[in-house]
């Protein structure tokens, strides 16, 4: 069966008439072809056996073939008699349709022996052998055969081929705005501007595009709406964090004061971590980047910061992404690589299956198989080798790239790196 949706269609009209063409077909060879081929071959044999028992009737020789010549005429089959001749053994010289049913109308109607020869393109030589001889037949083909079957199949053939042509084109039609749909909706949920999208087509088709317009504006500001609030409440909280700091500074130098700095720092952070999270799904457009470019240039203020990073990528692969958003992911997963590499980190690329696979690989402790998917939770830190370092880490680095990479259509998945440490992959669709 077919995948497609424009191919099942078609199916479904092409099966039944193709189902219809075969058995009208093999109704009329059965029914129609054979009956109108029998008649007409025993109308020749019936003139044959009157032009024998004329020639039984006859006198004298020159009555016999007068009668054989005024039948012969009369019926346009040209007659002649072969005296003391004997048909061979050979039978019908092929076993045509119309040699087997002219033989047949021959044993019904004369009940003699006959050859049949129809190899003569045109005329069929019927050959029956009478006790002094041979009488031998010249009819024309057409008399033997209705070329109306042909006829039939040519036109029912011809002309279900021209309406199946005009229907393909109609169901390509008709199919187009479901992929124009489908085009949408993927563009929409690779982080992609889905454009001027309007919705055509059957009834059904124009529900779906709306409902689908409908669930992207609902999503849109959904997004806009928690941007917004977050902002508001990171910007009201600043205030009074600031106001306490000044105040804390002013009071002087003492253990306790210093707890309580360190704690409005990590306060601080949370906020920044909490704006990071949501600035993730942004307003940043979509457009076309060379990616190999985009991570050099990762790389390279990698390299200014103090870090080591080993590069492995092809020539070029150029892509329709957020740049902002990916440079900030891979950043995200390379900054964690190197705090817990011994040595370097290496940063490959790669394309399978029309994906491109970014992989980020350390040798340091890894993490264990099944805390895989809780470091990808909302501010969950593992209490192993790995957690995060510094007070400002609030467990949120993987959250937001896996939802950075996920705007775009991707993910970002966790396993064993060959170096022997965690291997960090960016899957995204080409």
């Amino acid at each position: 069966m077919p995948r497609g949706l424009f191919a099942r269609s078609l199916l479904i009209i092409v099966a039944p008439l193709v189902l219809l063409q075969v058995i009208a077909t093999w109704a009329f060879f059965d029914q129609h072809l054979s009956t109108v081929s029998r008649r007409l071959a025993q109308a020749v044999a019936g003139d044959i056996a009157v032009a024998i028992q004329l020639w039984n009737g006859a006198k004298d020789d020159a009555d016999r073939q007068a009668a054989l010549d005024q039948v012969g005429s009369a019926l346009w089959m040209p007659l002649r008699f072969e005296p003391d001749a004997i048909l061979s053994n050979e039978g019908n010289r092929r076993s045509s349709y119309v040699s087997r049913t002219m033989a047949d109308a021959v044993r019904e109607m004369v009940r003699r022996p006959a050859e049949i020869d129809d190899t003569n393109g045109e005329r069929v030589h019927i050959a029956v052998q009478l006790p002094n001889g041979i009488l031998h037949a010249n009819v024309s083909r057409k008399r033997l055969f209705s070329a109306s079957a042909y006829a039939f199949v040519l036109w029912m053939v011809g002309s279900s081929f021209i309406l199946l042509t005009v229907a393909g084109l109609f169901m390509r039609n008709q199919i187009r705005p479901v992929q124009r749909l489908a085009d949408a909706a993927e563009r929409f949920g690779k982080g992609q501007g889905v454009g001027a999208f309007k919705p055509e087509g059957a009834l059904e088709i124009r529900r779906a595009s709306i409902e689908f317009l409908r669930m992207r504006e609902r999503i849109q500001r959904q997004i806009h709406q928690r941007t917004e609030m977050l902002a508001g409440v990171s910007h009201d909280l600043r205030t009074p964090l600031t106001r306490l700091k000044l105040e804390l500074a002013m009071l002087g130098a003492s253990n306790d004061l210093e707890a309580a700095k360190a704690d409005l720092v990590e306060m601080e952070g949370m906020l920044d971590a909490y704006l990071a999270f949501v600035r993730g799904e942004g307003g940043e457009e979509s457009e076309e980047v060379d990616l190999v470019d985009l991570i050099q240039d990762l790389a390279a203020a990698y390299r200014r910061s103090g870090g080591e990073i080993t590069l492995d990528l092809p020539e070029s692969l150029r892509m329709v992404l957020r740049p902002m958003a990916i440079g900030r992911a891979i950043t995200n997963l390379v900054g964690n690589a190197g705090k817990y590499a011994r040595r370097s980190v290496v940063l490959s690329v790669q394309t399978q299956g029309g994906s491109a696979l970014i992989h980020v690989d350390d040798d340091g402790p890894g993490i264990p198989e099944h805390q895989i998917e809780e470091v990808f939770r909302p501010f969950r830190r593992l209490s192993e080798a790995r957690t995060l370092d510094g007070s400002a880490s609030v467990g949120l680095g993987l959250t937001i790239t896996r939802d950075l990479v996920r705007g775009h259509g991707g993910d970002v998945l966790l396993g064993k790196s060959p170096l022997g440490g965690l291997r960090a992959t960016i899957r995204l669709p080409l």
